[in-house]
This record gives structure tokens, sequence and C-alpha cells, in this order.
């Protein structure tokens, strides 16, 4: 994790997103790279005649989003930690998929806003978006993890071969940490095996790999969704981690069926890895 990109809205979720990328910096020693996106309104082309953008009015605004990010920089970083903000004027989800790519940065983190405490994490957000897009790790931060300390991490996967490059980047990311380990299979009524050959099928999956202190687990519930968050509530995981093909992000994960039997404080930090 050399390089960590961190979107800036100046809402409430990216002070959270701030908070942790500079917890996460700080302990590996990473660069971190605030960038603030400015969607402007359909039709605009360009700044001149003919255009109702005014250049005096766009100045002031950039200055004062230069200071804003300025004082990001001083209020949730550390003076050791290596800081490099930008401005761009694109969509939101493609400025931010653009500029890691331009960075080769190793991990977005960004923040998620809800309607509210139950309400979809992801669903129609600039997040979800960029979590179904990128191919850089996302972590993404619902609430204030004041006390974030990554030292139980969930790996929930189907352990299929096209698993292992997500499977390689996330025990980097333990690595940084010595944390704790745990992979995880849900069984479902729709989608059973037995025991034995789940742990076989882990087994045979991670033989390749040093591992550190882990467990293997094998949870049965209603749905895979609920499989999920529901083992991690019971150990009081740190962060979940899982892999998205792309193709719907992680949003059928946090909708009102799956949250509206579970605290707040089962929406933890969620590190995605497209496949």
């Amino acid at each position: 994790m050399r390089k960590i990109l961190v979107p800036v809205d100046f809402s409430v979720s990216s002070e959270y997103a701030s908070k942790l990328a500079s917890r996460i910096a700080k302990k590996s020693d990473s660069e971190v790279h605030l960038l603030h996106m400015v969607e402007l309104p359909t039709g605009i082309v360009d700044m001149g005649a003919g255009s109702n953008f005014s250049i005096p009015e766009s100045m002031l605004y950039l200055r004062k989003v230069r200071d804003k990010l300025f004082q990001y920089k001083e209020k949730y970083f550390s003076k050791n930690t290596a800081i490099k903000h930008a401005i761009r004027f694109q969509k939101p989800y493609e400025g931010i998929e653009d500029y890691g790519k331009k960075i080769d940065a190793n991990l977005i983190v960004m923040g998620s806003k809800g309607h509210s405490e139950f309400e979809e994490i992801l669903i129609g957000s600039n997040t979800e978006k960029v979590v179904r897009n990128s191919k850089i790790p996302v972590l993404v931060v619902k609430k204030d993890e004041e006390k974030f300390k990554p030292k139980k991490l969930v790996f929930a996967s189907s352990f299929k071969k096209e698993n292992k490059e997500a499977f390689e980047k996330f025990l980097d990311f333990a690595e940084k940490f010595n944390s704790q380990i745990h992979l995880l299979k849900i069984n479902t009524p729709r989608k059973f095996e037995s025991t034995q050959e789940t742990k076989n099928k882990i087994t045979d999956f991670i033989k390749d790999y040093n591992l550190p202190k882990h467990s293997v687990n094998v949870y049965s519930d209603s749905s895979i969704e609920k499989g999920v968050l529901n083992f991690s509530e019971e150990i009081n995981a740190d962060i979940i981690a899982m892999s998205t093909h792309g193709r719907s992000g992680l949003s059928h994960l946090f909708n009102n069926s799956v949250t509206k039997n579970l605290s707040k404080n089962a929406l933890r930090p969620i590190l995605t890895f497209r496949v």
C-alpha cells in the first residue's frame, strides 16, 4: 500500500474516510492523495463567452476548495504522512477511477452516505459505482471508526480459483496490520454443501499461501448476505473483505430486508476487490 486515494466532498462521510485513511497510512507508511471532484453542469464545454460559468466566481470557489483540502491535511493527518491533493472537473465516479489509475493507487478509501442508519449503504451512490468498476481495492466506511484497529478480518468467498488474486491483495493488507484472518464460506439452503466438503475446498484454496493466524469457518444462513453480516457481528469483526464481479457492486448486501434486524454496529468497513 504505497498510495492511498481518498475522495473528499467535505461531507461527514468523507471525514470518516479521511480519519480511517490516516490510521492506515500511519501504520503502512503510505502516501495519501486527497481528491475533490467538481462536476460541471451538463452542456458546459468551456468557461468562455456564451456560458453562464463565471470565471471570477469559479476561481474563488477553487481557492476555497484548496483551502479546505489544506485544512483536511492539518486536521486528520499526521505531519509525518506524505499528503498530496488534486481538484478535477469530472463526474465523481469516473474521475475517481481515472485519477486512481493515474497515480497508481493501491487502495481507495471512501465514505458512504446513507439516508438513515438502516437504509442502503451503497445503492445509487457514487461509492457503489466505484466499487462496481474499480480495479483498485476499495475500503468503504459507513461510520466513524474512532477506535479502529483491524485485528479481526473476515474474508468471505466462494473460494474458487477466480478469487485468488483478490485473496493475495487481501493478505497484503492483513500482513500490514498483523491481523487475525477469518476465512468464511456461507452455506444456504439453495446452495448447500457439507461442512467437510467446504473445509476441503478452503484448505485446497489456501495451500499455496503461508497464512498467519487464521480460522476456517462454514456458516449456515438463509442467504449469503445475512450470513456474512451475522457472522461478522458474532465475532465482532473489524473489516469484512470480499470480491465483486462488477455486475451489481455490493448493493444487494445492504438492502432493507437485511439491515432492519441488525444494529448500527453491523455496518463495518467493507474492503472490496474486483475479480
